[in-house]
């Protein structure tokens, strides 16, 4: 089932520039878990960097990339979980959290290793901000909107089924994951409805303990059908 009816992803790829296509590979050379500096500081310099127009593009083009790798090495892991287990485990990129639900834990969660090489809390966190900051800038918003909520869902459902731990690093992403796609729709002609895991989880009132990324303690705490209906909703 489609979350919402969604222009051709491809779109986003061959409207990126050269230059478009050099930022991002210098944000993913020049940043990421093989460099020095917390994650917060990494993104805090590439958002300096993608300032202009075609940094924005460049945001959405780091958005549209992460999703992909997402899907295609999720789709690699769910066909050698069902090669192992024998029984198939469908892949449906509008609602990953019916695969998790299925699989559980027995399906590893990839994000913080995708074949990209973008990091979801160093990349994926600037490029959120900046488009949020220049929604009605972003070219493609669609599809961009599909891959946001993408994230986001599976954001969530490694928290929920796949054991990751949730510290404030993926907090924020996810709180700007709901920003980002709130300001999104705003800018669009017409909001699109919400996507089925997004509803899901807005009819709910969980509350998830946050802990220190470097500590076992929880500092905080996030519900993400509140912050949803609050945001979203509002």
């Amino acid at each position: 089932m489609r979350w919402f009816r969604r222009k051709p992803a491809q779109q986003l790829v061959r409207q990126t520039t050269d230059r478009q296509r050099a930022i991002i590979a210098d944000v993913r050379q020049r940043f990421g878990m093989h460099q020095p500096g917390s994650f917060g500081a990494q993104a805090d310099a590439i958002v300096e960097i993608l300032t202009d127009p075609d940094g924005i593009e460049a945001a959405a083009g780091i958005v549209y990339e992460f999703a992909e790798s997402a899907h295609h090495d999720i789709q690699g892991l769910a066909a050698t979980l069902s090669r192992n287990v024998g029984y198939e485990f469908v892949v449906d990129r509008g609602n990953y959290r019916t695969l998790w639900r299925d699989a559980g834990a027995d399906l590893p969660w990839p994000l913080f290793n995708l074949s990209c090489g973008l990091f979801p809390y160093i990349h994926v966190a600037a490029a959120i901000r900046v488009i949020s900051a220049h929604a009605k800038e972003t070219t493609n918003q669609d599809p961009l909107l599909a891959h946001l909520f993408e994230i986001l869902d599976l954001t969530i459902v490694g928290w929920e089924f796949a054991n990751v731990r949730v510290d404030t690093n993926g907090a924020g992403l996810a709180s700007g994951l709901i920003t980002t796609t709130r300001d999104l729709r705003m800018a669009m002609p017409k909001e699109p409805p919400l996507p089925p895991p997004v509803r899901e989880l807005m009819r709910r009132n969980n509350s998830i303990d946050v802990y220190a990324p470097d500590a076992p303690h929880v500092v905080a705490a996030i519900n993400p059908g509140r912050e949803m209906r609050e945001v979203l909703l509002a």
